[in-house]
């Protein structure tokens, strides 16, 4: 293997918006490193634009004439000389263009290659690198569906009902409907692949056999690209409605050392077989005490805090020092988990509803005390924006035990004050308090079929 190329990484253009952008500055900060912060002219009064060195404007609030303009994003690190760019999440974070693009103009990007963002960016092909890696995976078509509803409906049999159909470039909840039995699955096929192509520009579809009450595990990795990775323990991200998560914990319940060193080494080793590069999420169902891959997200997860706070890793600074070239200066053996983390996701939407709540806070105060963090971009007078995720700051507590992360969850978002706008707070209240809830490790349907039924 060639030795690594070394970047020094000195300044590096944000490609992003609210809490994360928030979070990638302050890491930055803390490695004497510049930043550059992109903005819509939604967006002139978010909080890290300024603390950035620079800061430009890139578009109109809509987010494909802004933060999806990968033009006006190029021209601005072109504009302002900066040495990375670090897409955080969502927008273009596995848009393996963009990636490409980036390198080709001579900026370095945090995260994989974009050979890599495609390979796990297509569920299919996902699937088979992983069988490839030893990966457990859910028995399913073993490829994308064609048209021949025979063909299809002998796959199904083989597989056994209920089965659900996804879109191989699908995510969040999109391009999946479940099948209970063989009348259904032609229409549901056609239905899938033209959701699909309206959401994904492709509507290719594969079959799996549907896991009735599974969790939603998944086990974090850095690796470096040079052959070295470690994985830093699993997060229990099964209390979901429509697929989107709204708690999450680290470490999950129920999974013991022994079967947590198993499962991390294997996703560790997945990730030298492909040649990945940075931080990444292997996610899972877990049912039965059995792990089923179902994909890989190729960069930060919204809920990266909760393994930062039981490992003491700051994942944002693993990633820049990764895309500068150096190895990994942390090894397996120096991982430990200590203690319990919980995070909230705090939405500006109806708490009954779910409809998004834009608008200005007025009142605003945030909450303290040890073992509380509060990632958010959010202050009084704020206007929060109506063209965005409602999502508008993460709560997380630690404790040394999963009670008393708990305990200091309900503290803390009984502290939480944001007036002027609804947020999701009160449906928070509830799942903490939930005996379900706290008796832990329930299935991904929960939050749907019990507390909020």
């Amino acid at each position: 293997m060639s030795l690594p190329v070394v970047r020094p990484i000195k300044r590096v253009l944000i490609a992003n918006r609210g809490e994360i952008a928030l979070r990638i500055q302050r890491a930055c900060s803390q490695l004497g490193i510049e930043t550059v912060a992109v903005y819509s002219n939604a967006d002139k009064d978010l909080l890290h634009i300024e603390q950035a060195n620079a800061s430009l404007c890139i578009g109109k609030p809509a987010a494909s004439e802004s933060y999806l303009n990968i033009p006006a994003i190029l021209a601005a690190a072109s504009a302002t000389a900066v040495d990375a760019i670090h897409p955080g999440y969502g927008f273009l974070s596995e848009n393996a263009d963009f990636a490409e693009q980036v390198e080709a103009c001579g900026f370095s990007f945090i995260g994989p290659t974009a050979a890599v963002i495609r390979l796990m960016g297509d569920k299919i092909s996902a699937i088979s690198a992983m069988k490839k890696a030893g990966v457990p995976t859910i028995p399913g078509s073993d490829g994308m569906l064609s048209n021949d509803a025979q063909l299809n409906k002998q796959i199904a049999n083989k597989i056994g009902y209920p089965v659900i159909i996804k879109a191989t470039a699908g995510g969040g909840g999109r391009g999946m409907r479940v099948v209970h039995d063989e009348s259904e699955l032609i229409q549901a096929i056609a239905l899938t692949q033209a959701e699909a192509k309206a959401a994904f520009a492709n509507g290719d579809v594969y079959m799996e056999k549907y896991l009735q009450t599974p969790r939603h595990i998944e086990i974090q990795v850095l690796c470096d690209g040079q052959g070295h990775a470690i994985h830093l323990g699993e997060r229990d991200c099964s209390i979901q409605r429509k697929h989107q998560k709204v708690v999450e914990e680290a470490p999950a319940l129920g999974i013991n050392q022994q079967v947590r060193q198993e499962f991390g080494e294997l996703c560790a080793k997945a990730c030298v077989d492909i040649g990945y590069r940075g931080a990444g999420t292997f996610e899972f169902l877990y049912e039965a005490g059995n792990f089923y891959f179902i994909e890989m997200n190729t960069r930060i997860q919204v809920e990266h805090p909760i393994t930062e706070m039981v490992t003491g890793i700051d994942l944002i600074q693993a990633q820049l020092e990764i895309a500068a070239g150096k190895p990994l200066s942390i090894k397996q053996d120096d991982i430990q988990l200590k203690g319990h983390s919980i995070e909230c996701r705090i939405n500006a939407e109806n708490p009954q509803s779910f409809i998004p709540s834009p608008g200005t806070v007025t009142r605003f105060h945030a909450p303290g005390g040890i073992g509380v963090r509060w990632d958010s971009h959010l202050y009084q007078g704020y206007t929060v924006p109506p063209f965005y995720d409602s999502m508008i700051g993460k709560l997380i507590t630690w404790g040394s035990t999963r009670n008393e992360a708990i305990s200091r969850m309900q503290t803390a978002l009984s502290e939480l004050v944001i007036v002027g706008i609804s947020t999701n707070q009160p449906l928070l209240q509830r799942i903490l308090e939930d005996e379900g809830f706290r008796e832990g490790g329930q299935s991904i349907h929960y939050l749907e079929e019990k507390v909020l039924k």
